[in-house]
């Protein structure tokens, strides 16, 4: 072996353990098995050059691993099934809880957040997968039309889009009262977009269906 080759494998190594441990720092689910995917090739390719077989065995069984992980996330990605949102009393204690546990992080992308509880025409809905609490969408109703204060996801999740749910599902918010969901301004585009609201100003807008 070249000193060259010697050089590259040398890079393979360490940055495959450099990205491995990276992987190992990730809170967000789907993040965390890609980037742990990509340290097990790595390794796989500098373990083979070096011929050390049990190593490259273990690498590709954990990037098999791997990649189910990430099909299964991908696929259950906008389904119904694995989210469910609940409605809840603004007042809710466990609501309270979650928005104080949350708090700082919830300033970080929303600095002026604030909730009144006790305001009318404010309607709170939880994202739940499983027992956990994936998501939390606030929104405050003027007749009809509801203005989003929070659409906050906990940075597990942060890959998804959890609060899809609560738009998806007209019906939930067409039951109280709104035609018309405005959010606030200058709020990431990509995932509204997706879900049939439509830009106005420096809002996007979704139009609901009449109720039944």
């Amino acid at each position: 072996m070249t000193w060259l080759e010697d050089f590259w494998l040398d890079i393979l190594g360490w940055g495959g353990s450099a990205l491995l441990v990276y992987s190992l720092l990730q809170s967000r689910v789907l993040r965390f098995r890609v980037l742990n995917l990509a340290a097990c090739v790595l390794l796989v390719v500098f373990n083979a050059g070096l011929a050390v077989w049990p190593m490259v065995g273990m690498n590709i069984v954990l990037s098999a691993i791997n990649v189910w992980f990430i099909v299964k996330l991908l696929r259950k990605r906008h389904d119904e099934a694995a989210f469910e949102v609940l409605q809840v009393r603004p007042d809710a204690e466990y609501l309270r809880h979650v928005l104080r546990v949350r708090g700082d992080d919830i300033l970080t992308f929303q600095p002026d957040f604030t909730w009144d509880a006790e305001a009318a025409g404010q309607f709170a809905h939880l994202v739940q997968r499983g027992d956990e609490t994936v998501g939390v969408v606030l929104l405050h109703a003027d007749g009809d039309t509801a203005r989003v204060l929070l659409d906050y996801v906990t940075p597990r999740y942060r890959d998804f889009s959890p609060g899809e749910f609560v738009w998806r599902k007209s019906g939930l918010l067409t039951g109280l009262g709104i035609r018309r969901v405005v959010t606030p301004p200058r709020m990431v585009g990509a995932y509204y977009d997706n879900l049939g609201f439509r830009r106005e100003g420096e809002s996007f807008v979704l139009d609901l269906p009449s109720a039944a």
